[in-house]
């Protein structure tokens, strides 16, 4: 058996290799879930990003503390990502994390392991390059994830996932003018499935339940993206909120639970540019602040990557 160490060794070596395989190179350009890029047909848009995740504070219901039995939550992730230009307006994007958790203080151990694969067909409604705000995108979204591995999600703050299957349906607008300034807005509505436990009970909402089966709230966010997109530099600051109208609060001095209401309100920014010399290999960072919430920690969310572009059936049409 490999040790957890090892694990994650490997599977950022195999995230790298994703990246950095030499097919016929184009230049790099970002593409997510909720922006308005797409990729043109036949092109594949690949890479590896590394997220580091930390707070030392949270909102127990809507009372903000902290926990001598944490300390300070550490959450990293190793993510292989993935898309691919089916036609100009069908796009196939995946990802699959390898995350690892650990509490600075305390008794509780960290877990790590493979997460859950996302995939989602991303399709261009709208086009038009000429409007009274330029050139005009909207963009609908199906997206799919499941647990690849049988983690455990009732270990909270320190389980890897909530080990539940989730379908969303999503909606992006996007306008960019010709000096390369853009607006994207983007929302979504995840449906999630319920959860098994490792025992036949649990206590939520004031509530006994006599069941290993766990009901999940739904999930809405909402996001915002403005800043500057050109053909090499992109560079934008973001607003996001995460919204969950049902789901009990995390109880006085108890440990959160996997069904808990997690509303937060994350502010942040993206930049990403060609290394010289390497163009089309690209770097991408990100910062994502957690500004309030409940039931979350107050997280400084660093995300680092390499990503690339590649044709696979030629030089994309116009």
């Amino acid at each position: 058996m490999f040790s957890p160490r090892a694990n994650r060794r490997a599977w950022v070596l195999v995230s790298m290799a994703v990246a950095l395989t030499v097919v016929r190179p184009g230049s790099a350009r970002a593409q997510t879930i909720d922006d308005g890029v797409m990729m043109a047909r036949g092109e594949l848009f690949t890479g590896a990003i590394y997220t580091h995740d930390q707070w030392n504070q949270y909102w127990e219901g809507g009372l903000k503390r902290d926990n001598g039995n944490i300390g300070t939550l550490t959450t990293q992730s190793n993510t292989v990502v993935g898309v691919f230009g089916v036609t100009n307006r069908l796009n196939l994007l995946s990802n699959v994390p390898y995350i690892w958790t650990e509490a600075s203080r305390g008794v509780l151990h960290g877990m790590n392991g493979v997460q859950d694969l996302s995939i989602a067909a991303k399709y261009s409604l709208l086009e038009r390059q000429e409007s009274p705000v330029g050139a005009l995108r909207l963009i609908g979204v199906f997206a799919a994830a499941f647990p690849l591995t049988d983690y455990t999600p009732d270990f909270q703050p320190l389980s890897i996932g909530s080990a539940s299957t989730r379908l969303s349906w999503r909606g992006t607008a996007s306008m960019q003018g010709r000096d390369g300034t853009f607006v994207d807005a983007s929302g979504a509505f995840t449906w999630r499935s319920n959860v098994t436990l490792d025992r036949p009970y649990y206590f939520t909402e004031d509530q006994l339940h006599m069941t290993d089966e766990v009901s999940m709230p739904p999930v809405l966010d909402v996001g915002v993206m403005g800043g500057f997109r050109g053909p090499r530099l992109m560079a934008a600051a973001t607003v996001g909120v995460q919204h969950m109208s049902s789901g009990g609060d995390i109880r006085r001095q108890d440990a959160p639970f996997v069904s808990n209401r997690m509303n937060a309100l994350r502010v942040g920014g993206v930049v990403m540019y060609p290394l010289p010399k390497l163009d089309p290999l690209a770097v991408r960072v990100s910062y994502a602040y957690t500004v309030t919430g409940r039931n979350v920690g107050q997280a400084n969310t660093v995300s680092f990557g390499l990503v690339y572009r590649f044709y696979l059936l030629g030089r994309p049409t116009p």
